[in-house]
């Protein structure tokens, strides 16, 4: 069942890198709007516990992070691909860089207007050990901004020279990176911040021109259903390489390195360099595979 179900909602800019992507590719999929914050009784039926968003769902396979569900994506549509030129690793290895834009323009986000519902802070709190001080978010504020008006001045001089990224097609690299400006431009507190960086904003404008793609809305009940009617096609296969013995059968977790602190536990299935996949049974969803990423994710066995 290669139908594709977006566990997501409409404020979150990781979800909104995948909608992009499936714009970019042209593709129809069902939209299931879950909570912003905990409980997620739907989605966590199907991911055993993770909660972070978005989630693919194909069937009863469950994909989880959006560096795999990126890779997944280009499985199921290769073109037009998210890789011209051999880019798949450079994409990938922007990530850190991308991961600092990301968290610089939500906090200048979050502490410029109210778009955060109540809880939000104390729920996003319990997935990083030690917790969030809102205090000290709220003190390193004006130098967060300045160090985000870096960032985007870097972008806006990469764009003056080319049309995307990597050159003159799109990549992974753009939706990547166009992710965590865009609720700069969204919000109308901070859309100012991006007046000075005319290059940059016609490159938003090109992403935004992909669109969404084709969408169905349905609820998590019926997303849920759908993965309790099928069966994982996911084959059981070890990793001639696997660095710590681990083979499939056996129990383990997995769990994020530090954004996330909610384990999936099941059974070993399939592992390789770049992805790992867990079996594990629900009483409302069934038998599902529940799949991740290698790199920033923890892997135990219990």
């Amino acid at each position: 069942m290669n139908d594709i179900i977006l566990h997501h909602y409409w404020a979150s800019p990781y979800a909104e890198k995948i909608r992009r992507i499936l714009g970019f590719k042209r593709l129809a999929w069902r939209s299931v709007i879950i909570p912003m914050i905990m409980p997620k009784p739907d989605l966590t039926a199907l991911t055993g516990g993770y909660r972070k968003t978005p989630v693919l769902q194909l069937g009863a396979d469950i994909y989880c992070d959006t560096d795999l569900i990126t890779r997944t994506i280009e499985r199921l549509q290769p073109e037009p691909t998210l890789f011209p030129d051999g880019s798949a690793a450079l994409s990938y290895m922007l990530g850190a860089w991308q991961g600092e834009l990301f968290w610089l323009a939500v906090r200048t986000v979050g502490t410029s207007a109210p778009v955060f519902p109540p809880g939000f802070i104390e729920d996003r709190a319990t997935m990083v050990e030690g917790g969030l001080s809102l205090e000290r978010v709220l003190r390193d504020a004006p130098a967060q901004r300045e160090q985000l008006r870096a960032k985007l001045d870097l972008l806006d001089a990469h764009f003056r020279e080319r049309q995307f990224v990597l050159g003159a097609r799109p990549s992974l690299a753009d939706f990547s990176l166009f992710h965590p400006v865009w609720p700069i431009k969204m919000v109308p507190q901070t859309t100012a911040i991006l007046e000075p960086f005319a290059h940059l904003r016609a490159w938003m404008e090109r992403i935004e021109a992909f669109g969404h793609g084709q969408i169905t809305e349905i609820d998590g009940k019926e997303a849920v259903e759908v993965a309790r009617k099928a069966t994982p096609r996911t084959e059981t296969r070890a990793d001639p390489e696997e660095p710590n013995g681990l083979t499939p059968g056996d129990r383990v977790e997995v769990v994020h390195e530090s954004f996330g602190r909610d384990p999936v536990a099941g059974e070993l299935t399939t592992s390789s360099v770049q992805e790992i996949a867990v079996r594990r049974r629900d009483e409302r969803a069934g038998e599902v595979v529940v799949h991740f990423p290698r790199e920033h994710y923890v892997v135990r066995r219990v």
